[in-house]
């Protein structure tokens, strides 16, 4: 994995703080938190999106923001087991993977 796929990757970890927050936070200092994270998160991603092509990587880091929120809500906030929400984060998670699989940083690409 190279480093800007570390960065989506991290970006999409940073994306599943802030959508917590945004439910979750009560206290100005809980709102400041969140806005700081995604302000962090933002500028990690845009980073990343200048060396990988932006469609791919707005896939891949909403598709595991996305897959991380549902996880984070089952283990951290009390949302019920779903077995079949499992089975659609897999697909959604196996999606991802595909999509990064067979793209290649715009370097690698001329």
């Amino acid at each position: 994995m190279n480093k800007h796929w570390l960065m989506v990757l991290i970006a999409s970890m940073l994306e599943v703080v802030w959508v917590s927050g945004l439910k979750h936070a009560s206290t100005w200092y809980e709102w400041l938190g969140t806005i700081i994270v995604i302000a962090i998160c933002f500028t990690v991603f845009m980073r990343a999106s200048k060396a990988l092509p932006l469609g791919t990587v707005y896939a891949v880091f909403t598709g595991l923001g996305t897959a991380g929120a549902v996880i984070a809500e089952m283990l951290f906030f009390g949302e019920p087991f779903n077995l079949v929400k499992i089975l659609l984060i897999a697909l959604l998670v196996a999606g991802v993977v595909g999509l990064k699989s067979i793209t290649k940083p715009k370097e690698a690409e001329a």
